[in-house]
């Protein structure tokens, strides 16, 4: 069973078997979970890189 959670001020996390398409094609997954990005800010995306959590840092300091 595919589980799908949303992670506040980070990622999507869907555990399970999760096959992601997107415009340029397909990308599988065989991993238990996964990190999708939520913020846009990934240089791997669809997945996410942790770059929400620079992002967040940032904006808490000012």
């Amino acid at each position: 069973m595919t589980h799908v959670r949303v992670v506040r001020n980070g990622p999507v996390l869907v555990s399970g078997p999760a096959r992601i398409e997107t415009p340029d094609g397909v990308v599988e997954s065989d991993r238990f979970m996964v990190a999708i990005c939520a913020c846009g800010r990934s240089k791997n995306y669809p997945l996410c890189d942790t770059s929400h959590r620079r992002c967040r840092s940032v904006q808490g300091s000012a």
